[in-house]
């Protein structure tokens, strides 16, 4: 029976060839794109998963008061793992990790070469248990338990040595600590966390020398025992907090992350090392956007099968007269729409190999196309198929399989005015997911368009940042200034440990009129022709000294507004005064306007620049007075070579390093806009098929029309306006949800843009003019027919 079910589903698609090939391209479209987004869903929400112990590690988050903004870290103190282990007996080991300059490239010579390392870690030894890292040279028990080792990444081996035989192999970090290879380990797998590309031991940093409470730069996991319960650990962390530290201290309390929740949901956390971050609103986003396309294409099929229902009504009434039951009537509809999906998901499965790599590209994650064979991702496409298959072929199947056989072989009508009904409301679906996608998008750019051109507070073009952490000989990096400027195309050289949009110290600011506990202050050391080149604007007093002698223990600070009216100062009164905000008391010598440090998510918050010598002054700011930077490389990159040339040449652009800030949100809007003209595109073929099949059907009427007088634009107009008017009740519905929706999406930004008429009204003209296109063709094409054609049976 099944198998003349499917003899007789071919023989229907072979007779329908339009009705098959709009079907089925409809549906490749959308199971391709299906394909590509489940596998992004599938790849996003595997990482961490292939850790044995992956449900009893838990990452410890600190979470501060309002003092400190109430912010979430993902890093703890050095001494919160060592007494975890000791006090809380759920608690079997723990590993403490930091990226090398919390965050900074290091430099590595290995006597034969120099290079630049993004993904240096200080790591306890428990990493390589608790992680699963596995050795395949070295021995895994003691490999980073002595002052400094190292364990590398095959890869990594390969490119310092050109071989993987280095154990006993010594290179040197920042020109400083000699490092002596003891592990070589197999590359992390890339849906991990970890993305370290070396692990130096702990013992090797100063914090295992000086562990605190106070300090929160540790990245720290807990192994926990079988059945640990998160709540009852919590508990127990804010005993052993206040065991050992005074109440008035704690300006944070302790918290704990499942490892299968660190990379999806730690969006919102401060001060991850990880590169390898994900959104759980992007993949909860591209879900609804993947369903969106399908359900789309699945409406389509529904549509067509019902508009051909007349055509298709003869052989049920036939079957029926015959003895064929409903339910065997029913089978025979769904197998239809099990071939066609069938067909159409090998083809969306084969172009979704083909679109991966270009993907890939657009969204910056490294989907491997084995994914395509595992277990799981099979199992999810043939569920995609059976779910396709149900909900495509539903309505047509229990439509036509409920249609009376004396009715349909007396010459009756079958089309009745419940099921144009529902196809008009189909229609009006697609139209209403593919408009709020396109208007998603237009307010998307909008927001980055607003962003990208919003005046920051400080010029951040034709700045180039060059790293200069492994000049340990501070003097050549006066020289490296006055080398520079004296190239013609240097207007100005500053030295800072950061700059906005790179993360610097932070450090406490208390008001002799306010009692609160004080403000958070992000404080930079910095030198004046650093604020030269950023181009401040100062409201009063001066820029920090050009020269400090060594002697001179005076600090001093340059703050913006916000601490200026945190303290009660108006810029000029705040000249001269004293800050408590550095170990001593520090003078104000001037005041900036505020500006944007930090991403538009966040408002502004307090900011100084200072003088004293308790950081590192880890880049050298070079602005630049010719337009194209690039060209200019070169020279740049020579002088630096001619003052330290043992030290890589490390740089960036500090405008597009801001850009970096906003990534996430431009990869979501290029594969938004791809996806949502498809599903335009998917949408205006069913249109088209359901143009096609309602000229048919008014063939004849068209004809007595043209014979009675009608104009062929009079038949357009007649033929289109049923659908225009399903356009326009669309945009109804749309524009509401859609405004709804990223008014939603607009409330993450402290900054940004109110949704103005524009982007409704340009896709409403747009989705009118596209829908209008698409059902004209078809309108002229039975206008300009021969009414003797049509009429000559009668």
């Amino acid at each position: 029976m099944f198998k003349n079910d499917l003899k007789l589903a071919w023989r229907n698609l072979k007779s329908s060839p339009l009705f098959s090939a709009i079907n089925i391209l409809g549906l490749t479209i959308s199971l391709t794109i299906a394909t590509v987004l489940f596998l992004f869903i599938h790849h996003e929400t595997s990482f961490n998963s292939m850790y044995k112990n992956k449900d009893n590690i838990y990452r410890v988050l600190v979470e501060t008061n309002e003092s400190f903004n109430s912010k979430t870290y993902t890093n703890a103190p050095a001494m919160v793992a060592p007494t975890a282990i000791e006090d809380i007996p759920e608690v079997l080991d723990a590993v403490r990790m930091y990226k090398h300059g919390f965050g900074d490239a290091a430099y590595i010579n290995t006597k034969n070469a120099e290079f630049i390392e993004n993904s240096l870690y200080y790591a306890d030894q428990s990493i390589i248990d608790i992680f699963d890292i596995k050795l395949i040279q070295g021995n895994a028990a003691d490999a980073l338990l002595q002052p400094n080792t190292a364990i590398i990444s095959k890869t990594t081996a390969l490119r310092y040595f050109d071989t993987d035989k280095v154990i006993g192999k010594t290179f040197k970090i920042d020109d400083d600590k000699e490092i002596s290879i003891t592990g070589v380990f197999e590359d992390l797998p890339v849906n991990t966390t970890l993305d370290a590309n070396m692990y130096v031991s702990f013992a090797t940093s100063f914090f295992s020398k000086r562990p605190t409470w106070s300090n929160s730069s540790l990245e720290t996991y807990f192994l926990t025992a079988e059945g640990t319960v998160p709540q009852n650990l919590v508990a127990k962390m804010k005993d052993m907090l206040d065991k050992n530290v005074e109440q008035e201290a704690q300006w944070y309390s302790l918290n704990v992350q499942p490892l299968d929740q660190v990379y999806l949901y730690s969006n919102e956390f401060q001060y991850a090392y990880s590169e390898r971050t994900g959104s759980i609103s992007q993949v909860k986003s591209l879900t609804w956007l993947a369903l969106l396309i399908l359900v789309i294409a699945c409406i389509n099929y529904m549509n067509l099968a019902t508009a051909r229902s007349q055509k298709r009504a003869l052989e049920v009434g036939v079957s029926k007269t015959l003895g064929a039951s409903t339910s065997n009537l029913i089978k025979r509809f769904y197998a239809e729409t099990g071939l066609m999906t069938f067909i159409s998901i090998l083809f969306g499965v084969a172009l979704a190999l083909l679109v991966l790599p270009y993907f890939n590209q657009i969204s910056g994650k490294s989907i491997p196309l084995s994914l395509l064979l595992s277990t799981s991702f099979v199992l999810s496409i043939i569920a995609v198929w059976i779910v396709a298959t149900l909900l495509a072929g539903s309505y047509p199947a229990l439509y036509m399989s409920s249609l009376s056989p004396k009715q349909i072989l007396n010459g009756g009508r079958v089309t009745t005015k419940n099921s144009a009904t529902v196809r008009k409301g189909l229609v009006v679906l697609q139209f209403v997911a593919s408009v709020v996608l396109i208007i998603g998008v237009f307010i998307i750019y909008n927001q980055l368009n607003y962003i990208k051109n919003k005046d920051l507070g400080f010029n951040a073009e034709q700045i180039m940042a060059i790293s200069i952490n492994g000049i340990n000989d501070r003097n050549n990096v006066g020289l490296l200034e006055q080398k520079l400027l004296e190239t013609v195309m240097v207007s100005n050289v500053g030295a800072a440990q950061g700059y906005p949009g790179k993360s610097v110290s932070g450090r406490m600011v208390h008001s002799p009129i306010n009692d609160d506990g004080g403000l958070t202050v992000q404080t930079n050391r910095a030198d004046a022709g650093a604020l030269e080149v950023l181009e401040l604007k100062f409201l009063a007093g001066k820029n920090l000294p050009v020269v400090k002698a060594i002697s001179d223990t005076l600090i001093e600070v340059v703050i913006n507004k916000k601490i200026a009216d945190y303290l009660g100062y108006t810029p000029e009164e705040a000249i001269n005064q004293n800050i408590s905000m550095m170990p001593r008391d520090a003078t104000i010598v001037g005041v900036v306007d505020d500006f944007n440090y930090d991403t538009l998510r966040e408002p502004i918050g307090a900011y100084a620049f200072h003088n004293l010598d308790s950081e590192w002054k880890e880049f050298l700011l070079v602005r630049f007075n010719v337009d194209d930077l690039r060209e200019n490389i070169s020279t740049i990159e020579a002088v630096f070579k001619e003052v330290v040339p043992n030290v890589p040449f490390d740089y960036s652009f500090m405008d597009q390093n801001i850009e970096q800030l906003y990534l996430e949100e431009k990869r979501t809007a290029s594969i938004a806009v791809i996806f949502s003209s498809l599903a335009i595109f998917v949408a205006c073929l069913g249109l088209f098929g359901l143009a096609s099949f309602t000229a048919e059907q008014r063939r004849k009427e068209i004809s007595i029309r043209k014979v009675l007088g009608a104009s062929v634009a009079g038949l357009v107009t007649l033929l289109s306006t049923d659908f225009i008017k399903l356009v326009a009740i669309a945009l109804v519905i749309a524009f509401p949800i859609s405004y709804y929706i990223m008014e939603g999406w607009l409330q993450d930004f402290s900054y940004r843009i109110s949704i103005g008429w524009q982007p409704f009204a340009i896709t409403g003209v747009s989705a009118v003019i596209i829908a209008l296109l698409t059902v004209s063709f078809q309108a002229v094409r039975a206008a300009i027919a021969n009414p003797v054609n049509a009429l000559k049976t009668e």
